[in-house]
């Protein structure tokens, strides 16, 4: 006889059995880019792709077009902070489960260097997770660089039933 975990769905992969005992993503990352693609076409338009996906964890990349640049030839703020939202959006899912419908309550951002024009990278995590409020954090990279472009935390509110 053996204690075999199921995951909710009666699936028993480890990746899902890691889920049903809150030590995985619920999401993976094609389940993420998927939702991308369907709920916020526009930030798959925009490239947004996933890369990783981890339990309160996500690492994004987005290509930069000209589109994404200020003068000076910059990435623009906006674009950094579109990005941004969308990783602690995956981090919240991937923590949270298909919760769809949660949304951002505060955010904020800190520009710490010009970017360059070149793809970015956002990692984000959370830092404390609740039942109806997550809060994390993002850093943003261009890609190739160590020393980050921005520095963002937000909370994200999570809807109950």
């Amino acid at each position: 006889m053996t204690d075999d975990v199921q995951a909710p769905n009666g699936d028993t992969s480890t990746g899902d059995m890691l889920a049903a005992m809150g030590k995985a993503a619920v999401f993976t990352p094609a389940d993420f880019d998927r939702l991308l693609e369907t709920g916020l076409p526009q930030a798959h338009r925009a490239g947004i792709r996933t890369r990783e996906m981890g339990h309160g964890s996500i690492t994004l990349t987005m290509p930069v077009s000209e589109d994404f640049l200020r003068p000076g030839g910059t990435v623009s703020g906006p674009t950094m902070f579109a990005l941004a939202d969308v990783a602690l959006y995956g981090a919240v899912l991937s923590r949270a489960g298909h919760i769809v419908l949660a949304v951002t309550s505060n955010m904020t951002i800190t520009f710490l260097r010009r970017p360059p024009a070149r793809p970015l990278v956002a990692h984000a995590r959370i830092v404390r997770m609740g039942r109806s409020l997550a809060y994390g954090e993002v850093t943003l990279y261009s890609e190739g660089e160590d020393d980050p472009v921005a520095h963002a935390t937000g909370t994200y509110a999570i809807p109950r039933g």
